[in-house]
Formats: structure tokens, C-alpha cells, sequence
């Protein structure tokens, strides 16, 4: 079982917790500013702010973030499967929980399996993982990265984000009190094989016949079950951005008017299939001991679980969690950047985007470990340590061959000691910067820095901390290489920092 600091043995639950939420927040504002000519009805949208993956994002690449906050505070020598939830998969024909699990440099026996193909795909996953988890733990991460039509509700009202959890027996964080599954084949939307966006069918039909009928019927199935007093529960995570929904379905089965939780619309937007995660977590940040949390997902049916925080909760929150990310934002007033980085738009993206990149499968395995899992070496001789590991050691007075042992680097911070800011490379966001990073403790790479605002951002000696992102894309073949890039450690994000 897993083993956390100092902490006995309880039933089961969530062990630990951890979520992402992209820093870019488009103002919806400018969205309706540019559709108003042609839907002016979006205007009743035009509130707040939703959160936008960056160019080298995606599903992938959020869960890995959200799963590494999951994973500090415990030992994962144990985890015994490493799922991931998600309508959006990057891959449809390659185990996207997969790459997941190679960025998290997790070793020995475990089981990967992706989850999809409804809006209850997180709940659905949680659900089957806290049932498996008996013997060892499993961390299941949730993600999205959706696109939509230009002028549509869902532009407006969606967001990208991710949420991970360590579910099993041991000393919970959270106790599991019970779940239950109402399957119903109802459509409120679909996409098909081979189309782009979501089809939506009409708003009130969805409300009324789905959400006000289906989400009720499964809360109090779950209530009947488990013998709780629904006056007791003290938050009700329904992932929905119409908060007047939640409120008259707490009222139906009668839950406190004040057990509602905030839906994060106004700051986030609705995260799909990973947005009852993402509100559970949110809602964990905040708990107290004793609170209960119902969560719900809807999509051809509804999930509902319930938990009860432990004592265990207060020692391990994550450092930055959902409001930390919520809190480390910056203001995106330029719609064509969004619709750009999500191929929205056709642009003249120049001669240098036209270089073809097709990836030899045969290198990119053989060299797995250091592109994805970030891993280099250190020689057992003389404790110098490098990236790329290599059959020699790099000291001068060392030269040892055969020494090198695995040396991880993806949870090392650093410092800048050179940068470039180069505009006649192509990149998706020029201008394409990188830069040489000293790494704490030894070691040094040239790679691309992420998340930069503009060359007045970068400094020699800023502190940067490596993230998992996607290095290019082949589009001939559709193809997406992922390598680690260095971005700002942040003031908010300190408690990323390891020496």
C-alpha cells in the first residue's frame, strides 16, 4: 500500500489530489466582440474569462501536470495502474495513458487504459479505479483540450484544464462512501468519427428532460444506498455552467442550498469529462474533516460518488491546486492567437512551416526515456551528472566509461544562463525562444522555453522548472513529438521547486 509520511493505515478513498489549469484566460468579452455582427445573442455569455491551452498543449501534457502534483507527497513504487480520461484524446490508435506514464517516470508492473467517449468518462474512471484499488493504489488523470465552432455557446462556455488522483487503501484523504451509475442513452450532443465539433441539440430540451429527470434520479439512488442524511452533505460539485440547474436540483433531493459549489465558469470555463475532477478537487482545497463532497457527471447518464474528508486532508493539499492556477493567470485579449493554436483558422504560416518532420518510430523508442521520461545520467565514479546520459562521463578529470547510472530530470529547477529570442525560426508562437539551463545540484540542456509573454519575461538567472510539452507536429501524418521545455517558476508555483 501506499505509504505517506507519518500517517496510519485507513479504508479506502483518495490517497492524494492534484489538478492544472492553463495560465492563458481568453476574455469572453472578446469573443462576443467578434461574433457580435453575426450572433449578438452571445452576449449573455460575455462575462468572465475562459481558460486556453497553449500552442504545446494538450490532453496529455495537462494530465502529466496535474499527476505530478498528485504524486509528490506520496511513494509511487505501489501504483498498480495509471489511467487517463479524456474526449480528446491526441492519439486514437496509440495508449495516450501510456505517454502519460512514461512522463511520469513510473516504474515496474502497472496497468495503463484509456477512458473516453462521454462527458462521464473522469467520473466513469474514478469510479471503476476506486473499486480496483483494494490491493494497490491507481492515480487516474483527467484532461481536456476541446475545440468548437466560432460563434457557438460551447466557444464561450468551454475551458481546458486538467485533475489527477491517487485513489486505493491506505491513509485516505478522503474516504470513499459509495457510487452509483444511471445509464441512460440520452443525447444532448455527439461527435462522430469523422467530424471536428460537438453536435448540440437544444439547451432547454438538455435541461429539462436530461439534467432536471436523469441527475436527481441517480443523487437519490446513492443517497438510499449509503443511508446518508442529504442535509449533511456540504458540497455538490455539478459540472454544469447554469448554476440555477445545480440549485434546483439540490433543492429536488435536498441538499443544503448552500452545499452548491461554484462551477468555475466565470474563471475557467466547463472542463468536460474532467470537470467534476477539477471541482473536486477545487472542493478538497477548502474542506474540513467530516465535510461531505457528492460529485456528479453527466453524458448518457449520470455518476454520483460521495466522500467524506479524513483528518489526513490538512497535512497533504497540494501546493498550487486549482485556486493556485486559477490565481496564476494572464489575460488573453487576442482571439486570433486562440484561433490560431487551435487550427481554427488557416493562416500562411511561411516556407519554413513547410519542412516535412516525419519521426523515425524506431529513434524515438530507442530514445523514450530520455525524450519522454526526462531521465539522464550520473557516474557512480565521480558523481558528476548529465543530460543526455551517455556511455562516458563528461568531467574533465572523469572521462569513466560504463559509469552512468539513470539520473532524473524533470522535477530539477535551474537557472537561465543564455537565451535567444529568434523570429525566422518557425514556431506557432513566434518568436520561438531558448535558451541554456544550469540545473540545481549539476547538469545542463539547451532547450525551448515555454510560456513566455515577450523577451522583457526573460532574464539571465531567472529560475525555470521543465514541463512536459508537445516539441512539434507532424502534420502529414499526423504525428505529435513530446520533449520537456523549461518555463518561469513563478512565485505561486514555488512549491514545484526541488533541489
Amino acid at each position: 500500500m501506499t505509504k505517506v509520511k507519518g500517517l496510519p493505515l485507513t479504508n479506502t478513498g483518495i490517497l492524494s489530489f492534484g489538478g492544472y489549469i492553463p495560465r492563458r484566460r481568453l476574455q469572453r468579452a472578446e469573443i462576443a466582440k467578434a461574433h457580435r455582427w453575426y450572433n449578438a445573442g452571445l452576449g449573455r455569455w460575455a462575462r468572465g474569462e475562459r481558460a486556453i491551452a497553449n500552442w504545446d498543449e494538450d490532453s496529455i501534457t495537462m494530465a502529466v501536470e496535474a499527476a505530478r502534483e498528485c504524486l509528490k507527497q506520496v511513494d509511487t513504487q505501489d501504483v498498480s495502474g495509471v489511467w487517463m480520461a479524456s474526449t480528446r484524446f491526441p492519439f486514437l490508435d496509440r495508449q495516450n495513458a501510456g505517454i502519460l506514464a512514461e512522463a511520469l517516470q513510473l516504474r515496474g508492473s502497472f496497468t495503463t487504459l484509456d477512458i473516453s467517449s462521454s462527458q462521464r468518462a473522469g467520473t466513469s474512471g474514478l469510479m471503476t479505479a476506486l473499486s480496483a484499488s483494494a490491493q494497490n493504489p491507481i492515480l487516474l488523470a483527467a484532461a481536456e483540450k476541446r475545440r468548437a465552432k466560432g460563434a457557438s455557446a460551447s466557444e464561450m462556455t468551454i475551458g481546458d484544464g486538467a485533475a489527477a488522483f491517487l485513489v486505493g487503501s491506505g491513509p485516505v484523504i478522503a474516504r470513499y462512501m459509495g457510487g452509483c451509475t444511471h445509464p441512460v442513452d440520452f443525447i444532448d450532443h455527439f461527435r462522430g468519427e469523422d467530424t471536428s465539433f460537438d453536435y448540440v441539440w437544444e439547451e432547454r430540451w438538455t435541461r429539462d428532460e436530461g439534467f432536471m429527470k436523469i441527475v436527481p434520479a441517480s443523487v437519490k439512488k446513492l443517497i438510499e444506498q449509503t443511508g446518508v442524511d442529504p442535509s449533511s452533505i456540504n458540497t455538490f460539485c455539478f459540472p454544469l455552467g447554469d448554476t440555477r440547474t445545480a440549485a434546483s436540483i439540490a433543492k429536488r433531493v435536498g441538499l443544503p442550498e448552500t452545499s452548491v459549489a461554484d462551477n468555475l465558469q466565470g474563471s475557467c470555463g466547463d472542463t468536460g469529462s474532467a470537470h467534476p475532477l477539477v471541482m473536486l478537487a477545487k472542493a478538497l482545497e477548502t474542506a474540513r474533516p467530516g465535510d461531505r463532497i457528492l460529485v456528479t457527471g453527466f453524458g448518457q447518464g449520470c455518476d454520483a460518488l460521495l466522500f467524506e474528508a479524513t483528518n489526513a486532508l490538512a497535512d497533504r493539499r497540494p501546493p498550487l491546486g486549482i485556486s493556485g492556477h486559477l490565481e496564476r493567470r494572464t489575460p488573453e485579449s487576442n482571439y486570433l492567437r486562440y484561433l490560431s493554436h487551435n487550427d481554427l483558422i488557416t493562416i500562411d504560416r511561411g516556407f519554413r512551416a513547410e519542412v516535412d518532420k516525419p519521426t523515425s518510430l524506431t529513434t524515438h523508442y530507442r530514445n523514450r526515456e530520455t525524450a519522454q521520461s526526462m531521465v539522464g545520467g550520473r557516474c557512480n565514479k565521480c558523481g558528476t551528472v548529465q543530460f543526455p546520459r551517455s556511455n562516458i562521463c563528461v568531467a574533465p578529470k572523469c572521462g569513466a566509461i560504463g559509469t552512468q547510472e539513470p539520473y532524473p530530470f524533470a522535477d530539477r529547477t535551474g537557472r537561465l544562463i543564455s537565451f535567444t529570442a529568434d523570429s525566422l525560426t518557425f514556431t506557432p508562437d513566434p518568436p520561438s525562444y531558448y535558451g541554456l539551463v544550469q540545473f540545481d545540484g549539476g547538469g545542463r540542456l539547451l532547450c525551448d522555453l515555454s510560456d513566455i509573454d515577450s523577451v522583457d519575461d526573460v532574464h539571465v538567472g531567472m529560475p525555470v522548472r521543465m514541463v512536459f510539452r508537445v516539441k512539434d507536429y507532424d502534420t502529414r501524418r499526423d504525428f505529435r513529438r513530446y520533449f520537456w521545455k523549461a518555463v518561469p517558476v513563478e512565485l505561486a508555483a514555488a512549491g514545484h521547486q526541488e533541489t
